[in-house]
């Protein structure tokens, strides 16, 4: 016997209502689904920040405002005097200890100046035979210790440490060393000689 094919299937949400057989009654209606609500009036909002001042205004109270203070400017440094007891003689020996201490506690050579009241320091007297230009080019370098001599050290810049051997010299050739080494002194003037010289002509205001 031949297959009679089935209907296919339909699935009862894509239909619709339908009519029950057994009451006659529908499917009751789907509900219409409610339609946007209207927006709600606006509030009036806060009130925004003030308008800034128009430009006259703010310049008028800028200028009214007092400038702030300048920072006292720094005094200046005086450098720390220390004194080493030598005679005449030895005060050229006693200023190579104090830089030889000097370079091993951690100062750099250019950061020391040496000038000497009587006779000059070896190493000037040889720099000098090449020449002054040779010798003061070697000054201005700042890369090693300098000598030189007081009737010429006005000449000398600047440097961190100046020592000062009082080897001798008139009086007052060792009181103008000493002025311009305080002078030239940033931290540190060591000066070798006689302590009662040499306090009689720092108490003279050298």
């Amino acid at each position: 016997m031949p297959l009679i094919p089935e209907e296919p299937q339909i699935h009862e949400s894509a239909q619709g209502p339908r009519v029950t057989p057994a009451s006659g009654r529908t499917a009751p209606t789907p509900r219409p689904v409610p339609g946007p609500r209207p927006a709600a009036p606006s509030r009036p909002g806060r009130p925004g920040p003030p308008r800034p001042a128009p430009p006259a205004q703010r310049a008028s109270r800028d200028a009214a405002k007092p400038a702030p203070a300048s920072p006292p400017a720094p005094a200046a440094a005086t450098p720390q005097l220390q004194l080493i007891p030598a005679s005449a003689q030895g005060a050229l020996d006693a200023a190579e200890e104090a830089v030889d201490l000097l370079l091993d506690s951690g100062r750099a050579p250019g950061d020391v100046l040496v000038i000497t009241t009587g006779d000059p320091h070896p190493w000037a007297t040889h720099e000098l035979s090449f020449g002054e230009a040779s010798y003061w080019a070697q000054h201005d370098a700042g890369d090693d210790v300098f000598y030189t001599d007081a009737e010429v050290a006005e000449r000398a810049g600047a440097r961190p440490v100046v020592v000062v051997a009082v080897n001798g010299g008139p009086e007052s050739v060792a009181a103008s060393a000493l002025s311009v080494a305080h002078a030239r002194a940033g931290a540190l003037l060591v000066v070798c000689g006689d302590p009662q010289r040499i306090n009689s002509m720092l108490g003279a205001g050298v």
